[in-house]
């Protein structure tokens, strides 16, 4: 039987994520993940491609507030209450989009984090982003993502790679909302319509991974592993594929341990 071992939430894109037991499935995807993210004075977003300190982020929900810790940084506090100053144009990749900045002392954190200027906006609930129209139906949308609502993985994907890796790696480097085990490995490959507890969910897209796997997310050290053993095996044209991104159906509620029905294949 397939089941889901751990969800994942990142608040703030590229940061910490934090493991639920139980997690909300809202339009844009899980409640709260990818909701703010850290721009540029341009308004272009930053992540672990370039600035892999932001996985020595900690991210924590409590109550009314998110909490971001790093090191030789004070404990910043951001309020889950939409801030009321005007919006600004970002950009994700080539997607304009339009977000709410969080403040000066926000801003001021991430940029002695990071020895950049740079700001922490947040999407606002009336300013979802499409999924890309190619691989999702006109009312899909997205929070600050890459460009999914979900990206799932299997263990046993991971465990097959640690198997031809040196060093073995932690799931983490992958960063997925869902992990799932008791399928064979890559089996994610072939599904394309699938039933998380009570959530359909369908598949858009394989995963396209970059340099961010080879970010360690306890300290954002950088090494050329897994992606050089994964471009051995898993290179379609010039991208490499490990996991699959998902755009779900409806709304629920999806916990670790419930059962995963495929309900196609190819």
């Amino acid at each position: 039987m397939i089941g889901v071992t751990s969800l994942h939430v990142y608040p703030v894109k590229s940061c910490r994520g934090i493991a639920l037991d139980r997690a909300e499935v809202t339009a844009t995807g899980f409640r709260w993940d990818r909701r703010w993210m850290v721009v540029d004075s341009d308004g272009g977003f930053l992540s672990q491609r370039t600035h892999p300190a932001l996985a020595t982020v900690s991210t924590r929900l409590e109550d009314d507030r998110l909490i971001l810790s790093a090191p030789s940084q004070p404990v910043l506090e951001v309020s889950l209450a939409e801030p009321a100053e005007g919006t600004l144009p970002v950009t994700i990749w080539d997607d304009p989009a339009t977000a709410a900045g969080e403040g000066e002392a926000a801003a001021a954190w991430f940029s002695s984090l990071l020895a950049t200027p740079c700001a922490l906006v947040r999407q606002q609930q009336d300013t979802p982003r499409p999924v890309d129209p190619r691989y999702a139906g006109p009312d899909d949308v997205v929070g600050f993502a890459d460009g999914y609502p979900f990206l799932l993985i299997s263990q046993s994907s991971v465990d097959d790679l640690n198997d031809r890796l040196p060093t073995p790696v932690s799931a983490d480097r992958f960063r997925a909302n869902i992990v799932v085990d008791g399928c064979p490995a890559y089996a994610e490959d072939e599904w394309t319509v699938l039933r998380i507890g009570s959530v359909p969910f369908r598949v858009a897209k394989p995963c396209a991974r970059c340099s961010i796997v080879g970010t360690d997310q306890r300290d954002g050290s950088r090494d050329r592993e897994p992606l050089a053993t994964l471009a051995e095996y898993r290179s379609v044209g010039n991208k490499v594929l490990f996991g699959q991104n998902l755009v779900h159906q409806a709304g629920g509620v999806v916990a670790v341990g419930d059962t995963v029905t495929i309900v196609e294949e190819t």
